[in-house]
């Protein structure tokens, strides 16, 4: 059978509209992929050559080629040397199926990967208290369109070779005046770009851990450090968290019992207690790196989100030992877009060389085109406005969020002016919470995965932008209270 040429109701017979904004290459595929999906055109059935479908339509060979190449890569047509173009048997939503069966594998317990496949699940974000990106519509999409458009416009022939291993030179040249509103002085030869903060923080662990060192974290902390730390066969241990830093005196002593190569922490907008270090905390942290010789990681990947020392005291570590001891790390993908990854260290310039190396034996370089879009969003001078925009709207949703979960009897671990998270403490074993949430739609973040040998915790994280939520709340306090929820 042999698909006849499309036709419609339009004048002259053609489905295709030349006045249209969507080009002509857009309208051929988005056509027959529809009939296509809708089995009104089926498996096996011969595609108008190419000649026959530029005559009916008064469209050049070109278009039909382009339009009936895309058409091949989507999995919809298939072409057979010397005979045409057919449709191809394909099962309709097999890739959403896909997705969906990986998003739903069971995993053994409610873990870090639990809690990573349900964040792929793509639910709606005031679905997703438990989450850890702000929701879509809170970022502004102009930015990354505006900049990806005017990148198309340029030369192409950018793109089709590698980038240079230790990242974009003017991202990294962009970067330096950042860091220097910090108060760390890094040249643009002590930056390397990575694809996003969670391959900077490996390359880290690769370049100073063997199997049997230990690395000290915060506990609480980010979560995915655990498992990757003890992949590489260290030991990770948790310093507990206080409201102005880690536990001085925890951290000396289980230092002086342990040697470690390592401690990752963050000193502005901690994950997820929201808090930060104080200077005197910072100041003696430094000088026990010093003393017990190991390396700080200071992980100021929310670093965009504070609104400066004029709201609230705010200092960091890279800043006071100007990247001597301390390895700083940032990123994009809070503030711009998860989906660019696109992040950076800032370290001594000997070891941005051996990371540049490391990086280039794991992956050549990072992806030029993510760190071309931020650039190009740095430079425009749009990235100040948008930040302000972010910090007031989190600054509006504080106040609801906190006098919706103390109206449950919840009680946060700290109230700061800034930060998207609020670390709460619920009372009870978070570990059912979160799957009886689940079970009702909602994806929480329970604190027993922030701790590096998740043991269970009455501990659980908030995201803002998501917190004070009517029906989410409900079901909250119907679980917290073993009600069964109500029924519509």
């Amino acid at each position: 059978m042999t698909v006849a040429v499309a036709k419609s109701e339009r004048p002259g017979g053609s489905f295709l509209s030349h006045a249209s904004d969507v080009t002509l290459v857009e309208q051929i595929v988005a056509w027959y992929a529809a009939r296509i999906d809708e089995r009104v055109i089926r498996p096996g059935a011969r595609m108008p050559s190419i000649r026959s479908f530029s005559t009916e339509h008064g469209v050049s060979r070109f278009t039909v080629v382009e339009a009936y190449d895309r058409l091949i890569a989507r999995g919809y047509l298939e072409s057979r040397r010397g005979a045409g173009f057919f449709v191809r048997g394909r099962e309709a939503g097999v890739t959403a199926r896909a997705a969906r069966a990986w998003a739903d594998a069971p995993s053994s317990q409610l873990d870090v990967v639990w809690l990573l496949r349900n964040m792929f699940k793509r639910l709606p974000p005031r679905d997703m208290p438990g989450g850890g990106v702000l929701p879509p519509d809170w970022l502004d999409e102009g930015l990354i369109s505006a900049s990806l458009r005017a990148l198309g416009r340029g030369s192409g022939a950018a793109y089709l070779d590698y980038g240079h291993p230790q990242g974009y030179l003017p991202l990294r040249q962009q970067l330096q005046p950042r860091l220097a509103e910090l108060e760390i002085d890094a040249q643009p030869e002590q930056i390397v770009t990575t694809n996003g903060a969670t391959q900077a923080l490996d390359l880290i662990a690769q370049r100073f851990l063997v199997p049997g060192d230990t690395v000290l974290v915060d506990e609480p902390s980010w979560f995915l450090l655990f498992g990757r730390y003890a992949q590489l066969g260290a030991r990770v241990i948790g310093v507990p968290r206080l409201s102005d830093g880690p536990d001085l005196a925890r951290l000396r002593a289980l230092a002086t019992e342990h040697r470690p190569k390592l401690l990752v922490t963050s000193s502005v907008l901690h994950n997820p207690t929201s808090t930060g270090i104080g200077s005197a905390n910072a100041f003696q942290l430094l000088r026990l790196a010093h003393e017990f010789d190991f390396r700080v990681v200071e992980d100021d990947v929310y670093s965009d989100l504070h609104p400066g020392p004029a709201v609230s005291p705010c200092i960091r570590l890279a800043a006071l030992d100007q990247l001597q001891r301390v390895i700083y790390v940032g990123g994009f993908s809070k503030t711009l877009a998860a989906n660019l990854r696109v992040g950076f260290i800032a370290c001594a310039p000997e070891l941005a060389r051996e990371f540049t190396d490391l990086k280039m034996l794991i992956g050549l370089t990072s992806p030029e085109l993510g760190e071309r879009v931020v650039c190009r969003v740095l430079s425009e001078g749009h990235y100040r406005r948008h930040l302000h925009r972010l910090r007031e709207r989190l600054a509006r949703a504080r106040d609801p969020s906190l006098r919706a979960i103390e109206k449950l009897g919840l009680r946060a671990f700290a109230s700061p002016p800034v930060g998207m998270f609020l670390w709460v403490d619920t009372g009870i074993d978070t570990n059912p919470v979160a799957q009886a949430m689940l079970d009702r739609g909602f994806l929480m973040a329970p604190g027993s995965l922030f701790l590096p040998d998740q043991r269970p915790s009455t501990w659980m994280r908030f995201n803002l932008a998501a917190t004070a939520q009517p029906r989410m709340l409900e079901h909250l306090e119907r679980v917290l209270a073993g009600k069964p929820i109500r029924t519509p």
